[in-house]
């Protein structure tokens, strides 16, 4: 089969996704690598269950909430490892992670950077009812709210924030030598996955659509690898983040386009978390095991 009816043979898709650096080798396949191009709808798997998009991203926190309504949903890659960071002020009294009981910590509600925080405290002992959470900044919008974290940090108007990059590096920069960073890439890290349905990947027509964009994202992650810099302009046309954000957020993830050997691992300790939150059980190994399917991202490498 030629090119041409290659590309003429594909069913439509539709990919979104929340407009993070995270998001960049998902942009960088829709623009470049995909046989055609593919705008890079804004919004995380909700769009899936809402019938508004076919593929899009989330962290792990948000299918563990999102598959109670929509079973449907399936992780099909692991597109980016992100290695969140706590930014302490010590002007604060903090000096160790166990000096942020009784403080007032700022993070998102409900979120990886939430859960975040519950895992580095448990390491020394703590609990959330140990810390006083705040909500994000008065704002147009939650993103707007989380761009203004390091300010309210070094307005005194917290403590800590916990929040993906770049408003860590932002809080750095603001704090200068006030500043104190806990990051232990051991005890959490998002994991950033596209979710597809299964009954898209029990379409043939579909299936065949959403394994040759992973192996768009196959190739975009290997040119990312090799020069990212001539293709963060694409992250920023879509993200608005500049490229100085974006190059200084780079070290702090990976990006596998695998699904990460502890997924299951991953989904059985958080869910944990978000049973407590949405006050039901959590679900067993078996149940969760349900939501990962690898079998699309390996037809994908057997393209290549």
């Amino acid at each position: 089969m030629d090119e041409v009816a290659q590309e003429e043979s594909l069913a439509p898709i539709r990919v979104s996704g929340s407009y993070w650096i995270e998001l960049t080798p998902v942009i960088v396949a829709n623009e470049r690598f995909y046989p055609e191009t593919l705008p890079t709808g804004s919004g995380g798997i909700t769009r899936i269950t809402s019938g508004d998009a076919d593929l899009a991203t989330n962290a792990e926190t948000q299918l563990l909430r999102e598959s109670l309504r929509n079973p449907d949903l399936r992780i099909i890659a692991t597109v980016t490892e992100s290695f969140y960071r706590l930014v302490a002020r010590k002007s604060a009294g903090i000096e160790t992670l166990a000096d942020l009981k009784g403080k007032r910590v700022m993070l998102p509600r409900n979120t990886s950077a939430n859960y975040y925080l519950v895992a580095m405290l448990e390491t020394v002992g703590l609990t959330e009812d140990d810390v006083t959470l705040l909500s994000l900044p008065p704002a147009d919008g939650d993103i707007a709210g989380m761009q203004q974290m390091s300010t309210a940090l070094a307005n005194g108007d917290t403590d800590v924030i916990s929040i993906w990059e770049p408003e860590p590096h932002h809080a750095i920069e603001a704090l200068g030598d006030d500043a104190i960073v806990f990051q232990d890439r051991s005890v959490y890290r998002e994991v950033f996955n596209l979710h597809s349905r299964a009954s898209d990947l029990s379409d043939p027509d579909k299936r065949h659509a959403i394994v040759t964009y992973l192996k768009a994202l196959l190739d975009a992650r290997d040119a990312l690898a090799v020069d990212p810099e001539p293709l963060w302009p694409l992250s920023t046309a879509v993200t608005g983040f500049t490229v100085e954000e974006i190059e200084a957020s780079w070290p702090e993830m990976a990006f596998p386009i695998d699904i990460i050997p502890d997924m299951l691992d991953v989904l059985e300790r958080e869910d944990k978390w978000v049973a407590k939150e949405r006050d039901r059980e959590p679900r067993t190994r078996e149940e969760l095991a349900v939501f990962i399917d690898r079998s699309p991202l390996e037809e994908a490498k057997a393209m290549r």
